[in-house]
């Protein structure tokens, strides 16, 4: 693991479980052959350094989204009229 990008993505996304989650989501894409948003470094460098680089340079965000109970009846009735 490369930790200057590793620095770099929690400079940008300074929640370390959201950061992980990001990070560990993307590179599950990656390994299922996604093609990644940046040039890789060199041809054969690991998928979590281009995930945590995706993030450095801002290509890659996450949110935490408060949910209230009034919202999660309004999710469910959304989606029970869309079936």
């Amino acid at each position: 693991m490369n930790f200057d990008y590793l620095e770099a993505a929690n400079q940008r996304i300074e929640n370390k479980p959201l950061l992980v989650n990001v990070v560990s989501r993307r590179v599950k894409q990656l390994n299922q052959g996604m093609r990644p948003m940046i040039k890789p470094d060199h041809p054969h460098q690991e998928n979590l350094d281009i995930a945590l680089k995706e993030v450095a340079e801002g290509l890659l965000t996450g949110e935490i989204v408060e949910t209230t109970p009034e919202m999660e009846a309004d999710d469910a009735a959304e989606k029970l009229l869309s079936l």
